[in-house]
């Protein structure tokens, strides 16, 4: 049956302390999802903030960011009193505030560490999680010694604490958590530092090479990142224990998985480390089936989405069609002038997840703002002769146009079912600052907005069920023509 959801970060929540957390409006977006027909809440990662703000860039690839723990809980908790988290209180604004969001935890968390008492499940929390909590409070000590390493321990246990109160409370309601997991990991982080076996390194433990994309006629030097790439056949000796211990860890906090940049599992581009461009890098095979082949023996099945996006080769395709994963199809990719796009609705398997964007997209509206004219009337010419009803409104349109696919999941970014322009984009790839930040206001969330997601989302799913019905009536009239014919 076909199913719907929306992308919405933690960070865009509405809330009264400067970034959306795990407080009573993360529950009241839950109820949101449910009582507009959804399945599925998908979220960026939730580890440690990284460099520009961004959550692709964490410390580890096992901690939660502070900045989510819900101030009001550890007033309930006895751990913090309201009049010493008043003062943090800021209007309900479109944009994260990271500095005073930053400041302010810091101070709050350190404050809730010197009233906490040891319970139970902080014993229980750091015996199941030692593996890699102890690691992190080691890391994050040596970043900041003046604090303990058991107060980096007792935020990630309020972290886990309360993210797991409000996915039991999402899964209790219908309502599955879509992840994301980063291909890479970050030089300055847990893994790098502890684990320097699993990445190519020299003698001394420097990065050999390091992550990157290749020239292109959007980069003609192409792109040099500062991620250490895997040494996968010391991976491969173990079974891939690292990863499978990450994978299992995302499982725990997650529904589904959307792994990023699924191709490296293929090749990776991987640049000689010293070089300042990435003219010298050079495509390098990956672990291909087999990672996923252990995956399934170690964890079982589970529930993955593949980013399967940009340029792909045959070999690709292949490893995506082997692993039985969805893929993803992007709306905003399929219109360029009369291009014959792969991402053109009347394309797609039903075994794919729709987008009309994702977060390195702009928004519905604010792309339709930048089409050329061509491509404008391109994407015009091609709703006008598919089969959804015309809205007036081309976000709705767009959404119309994903929903009624025959890909199984749509994912639909809140912006867009707002009608919101380039303004709440929430972040431009290979750019620094403005990324990260974009707030959804409470009342925005209104009654009206409800009603217009309901309606769309039955509209469709009932179109949906028709067609399957219809598909299914023809392949049973083609088998009792085939059994006919073969009696004769």
């Amino acid at each position: 049956m076909k199913a719907s959801g929306i992308l919405l970060p933690v960070f865009s929540l509405p809330s009264d302390y400067g970034i959306g957390c795990f407080s009573k409006e993360a529950y009241d977006f839950v109820d949101f999802l449910k009582e507009t027909g959804q399945k599925y809440w998908q979220i960026l990662p939730l580890g440690t903030i990284g460099a520009g703000n961004s959550p692709y860039l964490s410390f580890s690839s096992h901690a939660g960011s502070t900045f989510y723990i819900d101030l009001e809980q550890l007033v309930e908790d006895g751990l913090l009193k309201q009049k010493e988290i008043d003062p943090y209180k800021v209007e309900n604004t479109s944009k994260v505030d990271y500095d005073q969001v930053r400041e302010s935890r810091q101070e709050l968390l350190q404050i809730a560490y010197k009233r906490f008492r040891p319970e139970a499940g902080f014993k229980t929390f750091k015996k199941e999680h030692g593996y890699w909590v102890d690691e992190y409070a080691e890391f994050m000590h040596d970043r900041e010694p003046e604090l303990s390493e058991e107060y980096f321990r007792f935020c990630q246990y309020l972290f886990f604490k309360q993210w797991l109160r409000l996915k039991k409370y999402a899964n209790e309601n219908g309502i599955l958590i879509i992840g994301d997991l980063p291909f890479y990991v970050a030089l300055e982080g847990t893994a790098f530092r502890y684990h320097k076996e699993l990445f190519k390194t020299d003698e001394e433990g420097n990065p050999i090479a390091v992550g990157g994309c290749p020239p292109d006629a959007f980069a003609k030097d192409g792109q040099v990142w500062s991620n250490p790439v895997y040494d996968w056949e010391v991976h491969k000796k173990d079974d891939y224990a690292w990863w499978m211990n990450r994978l299992k860890h995302c499982f725990l906090i997650y529904d589904v998985l959307r792994l990023d940049h699924f191709r490296g599992f293929d090749e990776y581009f991987e640049i000689p480390a010293e070089d300042e461009t990435a003219v010298n890098g050079e495509w390098v095979k990956g672990p291909g089936y087999d990672f996923f082949k252990v995956m399934r023996e170690k964890l079982g099945e589970k529930k993955v989405i593949a980013e399967d996006l940009g340029f792909l080769t045959e070999d690709v395709h292949k490893l995506l069609a082997d692993t039985g994963y969805p893929g993803m199809k992007v709306l905003e990719f399929a219109f360029g002038a009369w291009d014959d796009s792969i991402y053109l609705p009347h394309k797609y398997e039903e075994n794919c997840i729709v987008y009309t964007g994702t977060h390195d997209n702009d928004t519905a509206a604010g792309w339709y703002e930048d089409l050329s004219e061509a491509d404008r009337d391109f994407l015009e010419h091609y709703l006008d002769h598919s089969t959804i009803e015309r809205t007036g409104k081309i976000n709705l349109d767009l959404i119309s146009l994903a929903l009624e696919s025959c890909g199984d999941t749509v994912i639909i970014p809140l912006q867009d079912y707002l009608g919101l322009g380039s303004e709440a984009r929430i972040n431009t790839p290979s750019t620094v600052g403005d990324n990260w930040e974009w707030r959804v206001k409470e009342e925005q969330l209104d009654e009206e907005l409800k009603e217009t997601i309901l309606t769309l989302t039955k509209k469709y799913r009932a179109k949906a069920e028709e067609r399957a019905e219809k598909e299914r009536k023809e392949r049973e009239q083609k088998k009792l023509e085939e059994e006919e014919k073969a009696a004769e």
